[in-house]
């Protein structure tokens, strides 16, 4: 795939896409903060269960 191909590829991604509404942009935020919020919730689990187990000097 060469630099034309490229940019003729980008040129019809461009034409094809559009703003989305509120509605799904609503729900793609939603998402993103329920998975921040997951991994958050996992790593501090990890982190938690890490500082329990390590023995105290």
């Amino acid at each position: 795939m060469g630099i034309n191909d490229f940019i003729e590829s980008a040129k019809r991604l461009l034409v094809t896409i559009n703003k989305p509404d509120w509605k799904t942009f609503s729900l793609s935020l939603k998402i993103v903060l329920l998975g921040i919020g997951v991994l958050g919730a996992i790593g501090y689990i990890i982190r938690l269960v890490a500082v329990v187990l390590q023995p105290v000097s």
